[in-house]
């Protein structure tokens, strides 16, 4: 480790000026000490010669060599960004670009999560079978460095400067409809050969021309895009041969990975950054899976960031279209890497997901050489709050934030970090807090008495950005102050064993964390479609059916895209009972609304859905309508005969009996065998007969409401996608968030029950059956 002579000399001094001498500096432990006297200076108010003696303590510290120190950082993109090279998306970045970690640690690489699906990255989804590239690009503009484009180009500081703005403004521009030309997108992106070094213009102008004239890229034109993304399409697009000769097929995307890869480092060259700068955790496309503590198992980074469940997050999950491919390159340099970070971020989509490919975490592991260090978010958003099993209504604590972690990453936590640094809520106030708690941001506590019975040190700085607090009323980690506790926190760590008894932590977590979560099998996607091959083959199936309407035909042909774009447990099985979608005027609506105020329904006789004109004006209740006729598809003409008779004793009307006769199972076209039709049967209340194989019954008292096992269906279809479309599902189902009393054995068999019926759902409806899925259980392991 490098030399730490000058620190130790000036420790050696003040001891000989004062006696404990560091216990004059604010909080508890001896590195977070030392990185307030370098991030603050020496406290005011000190004897001349004590506070000359840690000033000259703080100037060792600031200096001690990091150059050739590797560090590798892994996150997603707005929180991995920012501590890299500060958030190059701000509009305020070119002001200050080169900045945090890879200025004080020139050899910095980061380790990017990829299963981004929302804005401009789930567009190029719908066109290429890419992996997201949205934090890439995020992650590839912050860590562009100003020594780098020296060496490379020539430049001075002031042209460095330059540079940044230009590609700030390039990779940052966004537009939403065709951009007319080349010259016009060109020059609305501000790309100006007068600032951008010769080579630097000529390939970026190249990229664009590709953009431009190649047949495939060109349509990603027509939709709204960041120009970033973009680039570093047309940068792997120019070394995917395979893709660019072939009809896209899972065969050739497979083959296509490595030139992936290739493309992305062509374009790190030109940006004056090392081939391995900013490595994509996987080059395999994969989508985020979070199962609810009910049963229900969502699919995307984007639907899953704003849903709103009211259950705990009880596993994450990521799944790819096929065994995913890890560039060498990255478990290289998690094996040879100095220091390890595991940089702040969402909780759900930037760390956890990176650790579920395989290989990951144990190379981080069985580097034992390595410093690694936690950066704990600031903030939760309030969906994620519920993390908080025992309670989702109290305080976040840090040793919540490190439970999250320790139940969704393969092996828990063990090994993968020993430090957790924080920001010190105390010194921020309580009407900033208040603002953010209105944009449903929780913040996040130091309890760091139960981080340390986990077997780890906590350390709590002031590393967040003063001049933003100021003038914006934001709180956000400073790059550079971030950078330099961590470079602190090194120098700490190499006096560790000379003269320091630090850090005498417990070789392994204690029992306060909780099982941690156990890989039977890296998942891969049911269907085994990259997301460019689903979309194409919606577009397909809508085409082909016929969309009865005697206007607007494309309109309801988009929004029916969107939707089934949208909801990717919607399996391209799910719509082989569909013929027709026929909009019917509210004059000319015949079905009875006896049972229900759902105004559309699967025809089974024309393989028809049928939706009430009424329903087009807002978008929530045609999805709603649409996706609960959906899921009545999935029985098909499962019904014969459907009969209500009534229920008499002693002359007076007591209930009604109602009636199911099914059909013969080689008469049937519905999307679940005979075991599965007949299991969702009972679960939904009706009685099988014993005489009768096909027959089955429901006692319905008095003048009670009752819900038909066909509507019941579709609104648990549409509920398990999105609770807020099925209001009733959604109120029985609350049973599941009551504490259980023995008492009343009935509550415990309703909540079997309907336990029952959602994981009948998630197994035979949506086909997520892999052992992974299995509950608590069934799947862990002792940490």
């Amino acid at each position: 480790m490098n030399s730490t002579k000058a620190i130790e000399d000036s420790l050696t001094f003040l001891d000989n000026l004062i006696q404990s001498s560091l216990d004059i500096l604010p909080h508890q432990e001896y590195a977070e000490k030392l990185i307030y006297l370098e991030l603050q200076g020496p406290p005011e108010g000190l004897p001349n010669k004590v506070a000359a003696a840690l000033g000259d303590l703080a100037s060792s510290l600031s200096q001690f060599d990091v150059q050739n120190t590797k560090v590798v950082v892994l996150g997603g993109g707005t929180g991995l960004s920012n501590i890299i090279g500060g958030d190059s998306r701000k509009e305020h970045w070119p002001e200050n670009p080169f900045s945090g970690l890879k200025e004080i640690f020139p050899q910095t690489k980061a380790i990017v999560c990829v299963t981004d699906d929302g804005g401009s990255t789930g567009e190029l989804l719908k066109d290429l079978p890419f992996i997201a590239l949205g934090d890439l690009r995020h992650v590839l503009l912050s860590s562009i460095r100003e020594k780098s484009l020296q060496d490379m180009y020539g430049l001075n500081r002031s042209e460095c400067f330059q540079v940044a703005n230009i590609l700030h403004r390039l990779f940052n521009y966004r537009f939403t409809r065709h951009p007319g030309s080349l010259g016009k997108l060109s020059a609305a992106a501000g790309l100006d050969p007068a600032v951008l070094p010769g080579p630097m213009y000529e390939y970026l102008t190249g990229l664009l021309e590709t953009i431009f004239t190649d047949p495939v890229l060109a349509k990603l034109l027509f939709r709204p895009h960041c120009l970033g993304n973009l680039l570093l399409a047309a940068a792997i697009w120019q070394y995917a041969e395979e893709l660019r000769q072939k009809v896209l097929t899972t065969e050739v995307c497979y083959f296509s990975h490595s030139n992936d890869y290739e493309g992305l480092k062509h374009l790190y060259r030109i940006m004056a950054l090392a081939e391995d700068a900013v490595m994509p955790c996987s080059l395999t496309p994969a989508a985020l899976q979070v199962l609810y503590s009910n049963g229900t198992l969502v699919t995307g980074e984007y639907k899953s960031s704003y849903a709103r469940r009211g259950y705990p997050v009880d596993r994450l999950f990521v799944s790819f279209v096929e065994k995913p491919n890890v560039p060498d390159e990255l478990i290289k340099s998690l094996e040879t890497a100095d220091i390890i970070i595991l940089a702040p971020g969402s909780l759900y989509t930037s760390t956890i997901p990176i650790f579920q490919v395989p290989g990951l975490a144990d190379a981080v592991r069985n580097n034992e050489k390595a410093l690694k260090i936690l950066v704990a978010n600031l903030w939760v958003q309030k969906g994620e709050t519920d993390v908080v099993r025992e309670d989702p209504k109290r305080r976040f604590y840090v040793s919540d934030l490190i439970k999250a972690y320790q139940r969704n990453i393969p092996g828990g936590v063990r090994g993968l970090f020993r430090h957790v640094m924080s920001l010190g809520l105390q010194d921020i106030s309580g009407s900033i807090l208040q603002n953010y708690a209105m944009e449903d941001k929780i913040p996040i506590f130091m309890d760091r008495e139960k981080v340390a019975a986990m077997g780890f040190k906590s350390l709590e700085a002031g590393i967040f950005s003063q001049a933003a607090l100021r003038e914006r009323n934001v709180i956000q980690h400073d790059p550079m102050m971030l950078a330099r506790a961590i470079r602190t926190l090194v120098a700490v760590t190499s006096l560790q064993r000379k003269i320091l008894p630090l850090y005498d932590l417990p070789e392994e977590p204690a029992n306060l964390l909780p099982k941690s979560f156990y890989m039977k099998q890296t998942l891969v996607q049911k269907d085994n479609l990259y997301p460019c091959e689903r979309y194409a083959a919606l577009e397909k199936w809508l085409k082909e059916i016929r969309i009865r309407q005697d206007s607007g035909r494309e309109e309801i042909s988009l929004r029916l895209l969107e939707i089934l774009w949208f909801h990717q447990d919607i399996s391209l099985g799910h719509l082989s009972n569909i013929k027709a979608i026929q909009i019917i005027d509210r004059a000319t609506w015949s079905r009875s609304q006896e049972w229900d105020n759902v105004y559309s329904f699967y025809d089974p006789e024309e393989g028809t859905i049928k939706i009430c004109h009424d329903v087009l004006a807002g978008k929530i209740h045609f999805e709603q309508a649409f996706l609960v006729a959906l899921g009545q598809a999935l029985l098909g003409n499962y019904a014969a005969s459907k009969e209500m008779e009534p229920v008499e004793k002693g002359g007076e009307a007591v209930g009604k009996l109602f009636k199911l006769t099914v059909r013969p199972p080689e008469d049937r076209n519905t999307f679940l065998s005979d075991e599965e039709l007949s299991q969702y049967l009972v679960l939904a209340r009706m009685i099988k007969s014993e005489s009768k194989a096909l027959l089955y019954t429901r006692l319905i008292n008095g003048n009670e409401g009752f819900t038909p096992p066909g509507m019941l269906f579709g609104l648990i279809y549409a509920w398990y996608l999105d609770n807020r479309f099925a209001a009733h599902v959604e109120y029985k189902m609350a049973v599941m968030r009551t504490d259980i009393s023995d008492l009343i054995p009935e509550q415990v068999k309703v909540h079997i029950r309907r336990k029952t019926l959602v994981e009948f759902f998630r197994r035979s409806v949506f086909r997520y059956s892999s052992p992974n899925y299995d509950t608590m259980s069934g799947n862990s392991t002792d940490s």
